[in-house]
């Protein structure tokens, strides 16, 4: 190729040495030599030895501990506010729902919620669409308030 002409896709081919041919493994001596690749005498010469096979010592898997337990795809889990963020939140008290909680940022939205009873609160709420605790719900009514869970 002269000085002057453009390199073209079809002039393109690999430096030389850089294409090489794949060592077949275990194909006999006709393939590359002697013992194929697979070093000299033993078990790993003459067959495959699975992973994790640690040559009749106890393997690692049967030396750990099993896992214990089960976790329950159905659970619910719970948002939850306590009393006394609801009154930082919600000085004035008055009607809450769900949506009012989110919008504030008091709770995340997409989880049901749950009032817990950590706190004081003299202001009246009327709580709809969360759960509470009972102590919590004994002293939201005792305030004057009031809970429905629909």
């Amino acid at each position: 190729m002269a000085d002057n002409e453009i390199l073209q896709m079809h002039d393109l081919k690999p430096a030389p040495g850089a294409k090489k041919d794949r060592i077949r493994v275990g194909r006999g001596e006709g393939s590359k030599g002697k013992t194929a690749g697979r070093g000299a005498k033993g078990q790993t010469k003459r067959t495959h030895v699975r992973p994790g096979f640690e040559g009749g010592q106890l393997p690692l898997y049967m030396r750990l501990p099993k896992l214990r337990g089960f976790k329950s795809p159905f659970k619910t889990e719970y948002q939850v506010i306590n009393i006394a963020k609801l009154a930082e939140f919600f000085p004035e008290g008055g009607e809450l729902t769900v949506a009012d909680l989110v919008a504030k940022g008091a709770v995340r939205d997409g989880y049901p919620v749950k009032v817990l009873g950590d706190g004081e609160t003299t202001v009246k709420y009327t709580l709809k669409g969360v759960k509470a605790s009972a102590s919590a719900k004994a002293k939201i009514e005792a305030a004057g308030g009031s809970i429905s869970e629909d």
